[in-house]
């Protein structure tokens, strides 16, 4: 009886010394790093739309329409990064069709003096942007 008392403790301790050394390790942290093939996170829209809300000073009208401009050019671009091959002439200009038209659509909403201001602040901008980023 106290042979399989004792056998049967061995073995509970066997099993449970095995699980102390052999678990399972958590998965590794990788850091995700952006390349400019990479797609644009729909978060920069709404980041840019502030920082020129702030320049520029728009209207909340203004902010609304220009971050629904932005989303839908990032829209546009991640689809166009994932249908044409990274720096192929195809994706070139396609996103050369996609800036001209939003471009556009910017110009209209922030009238001829505003857009002139945001061309004018672009470097600053872009600038603001990146340190959001970090």
């Amino acid at each position: 009886m106290r042979f399989i008392r004792l056998s049967a403790l061995l073995l509970s301790l066997t099993v449970a010394s095995c699980s102390l050394f052999h678990r399972t390790k958590p998965a590794p942290v990788v850091e995700t790093v952006r390349t400019p093939d990479s797609p644009t996170p729909p978060a920069a829209a709404r980041d840019l739309a502030d920082v020129m809300a702030t320049d520029l000073k728009l209207t909340p009208e203004q902010t609304g329409r220009v971050r629904g401009i932005l989303a839908g050019t990032v829209e546009q671009a991640n689809a166009a990064k994932e249908k044409f091959p990274p720096k192929s002439p195809q994706l070139m200009d396609e996103l050369k069709r996609i800036n001209v038209t939003s471009q556009k659509e910017l110009r209209l909403v922030l009238g001829p003096a505003k857009f002139k201001l945001l061309q004018a602040n672009q470097r600053k901008m872009a600038a603001e942007m990146q340190q959001r980023q970090k």
